[in-house]
């Protein structure tokens, strides 16, 4: 069995994500219209995106690039002090470290630092909060802006999944540079890890990582934004059909993690997912990952869907030329 993580919690959440897209126009479009980004900010070839419930400025960046797949991850620590302790953990480590940037348009400085996948992270704690005036003044207080109803509308952003070659070492580089506690993962007959779910707080994850088979580096398998219920990601499905937006699987339930699911590709090819998380949580402090087997695997999804063969092959930037553009 597993030997559980002890919880840090210097890490408060995961921040933001930024994604690469080499048809910005057509990516803007789409996240903002059709997915249902608020659009805090946006520059020459950069564009700073929220939920409608997001706290801070953004939690997507979209930046114009000549590829696809993911910038860097940005996970916020829960105080100056806590991040000067991961920061210390991480330079103590023989993982990369890139030291301190300026920051960015929504947040103060950022220490960067890489997986040993060649993902690109950051850790910061001054923020910037998500304007509250004018069209985003919010009815209710406790909202962190208005409800827009725009395209699908998910609330708040919710995990990133990544691709590595060697998830055991991700896992530790998970656990030792942002204190992060497996709370579910996948065990081969062969003895390697096919994949790992991480949390920095209570939430069941907010981060994956799934073992990558291409030969490619730094690898993006899917970024996804949480919807308060499933009826919105049936509604969703009509809205993406209608949009002419390649649906590569769902709706439906995972088994892992037990999320009702909807996966799509967006202009670009990046696989994005609308997720509802439902209640779950993990409040134990000695909680013990819960491990799947191939067997368990080959039962499919939680109500017997197959797992489509794309989902193990698809990823970005693509190694497969086949794969770009959103090619289905």
């Amino acid at each position: 069995m597993p030997v559980p993580t002890t919880p840090s919690f210097d890490i408060a959440h995961l921040g933001h994500v930024e994604l690469l897209t080499d048809r910005f126009d057509d990516s803007l479009d789409f996240f903002t219209r059709v997915y249902g980004l608020k659009l805090s900010a946006q520059d020459e070839g950069v564009a700073y995106l929220r939920a409608w419930d997001d706290y801070e400025f953004h939690s997507l960046k979209l930046t114009r690039a000549d590829t696809t797949g993911v910038g860097h991850i940005g996970y916020r620590a829960a105080s100056p002090q806590a991040l000067e302790r991961r920061v210390a953990a991480i330079e103590a480590s023989e993982f990369i470290s890139h030291g301190w940037t300026d920051g960015d348009l929504g947040h103060g400085p950022a220490y960067r630092f890489e997986d040993p996948s060649g993902h690109l992270f950051e850790i910061y704690h001054d923020t910037r909060r998500a304007p509250r005036e004018g069209a985003d003044e919010p009815a209710l207080k406790n909202n962190a802006s208005r409800f827009h109803a725009q395209g699908a509308c998910p609330r708040r952003i919710d995990h990133v999944n990544l691709l590595s070659a060697d998830v055991a070492e991700f896992r530790r580089f998970m656990e030792t540079c942002l204190g992060s506690r497996v709370t579910e993962m996948i065990q081969l007959d062969n003895g390697r890890i096919g994949g790992c779910w991480f949390t920095v707080n209570n939430k069941t994850y907010d981060l994956a990582c799934t073992e990558d088979h291409s030969g490619g580096r730094a690898r993006l398998h899917h970024v996804t934004y949480a919807t308060d219920q499933r009826e919105d990601i049936l509604r969703a499905a009509d809205i993406f059909l209608e949009n002419g937006v390649h649906i590569e699987t769902g709706p439906h339930k995972h088994a892992i993690q037990g999320t009702f699911f909807l996966y799509v590709w967006e202009p670009a090819g990046n696989r994005v997912e609308l997720a509802n998380a439902g209640a779950r949580l993990i409040l134990a402090p000695d909680w013990e990952p819960v491990v799947w087997t191939e067997a368990d695997r080959r039962k499919g999804q939680a109500w017997g869907l197959k797992t489509i063969e794309s989902f193990h092959t698809h990823g970005t930037p693509p190694t497969d030329p086949a794969q770009r553009k959103g090619d289905a």
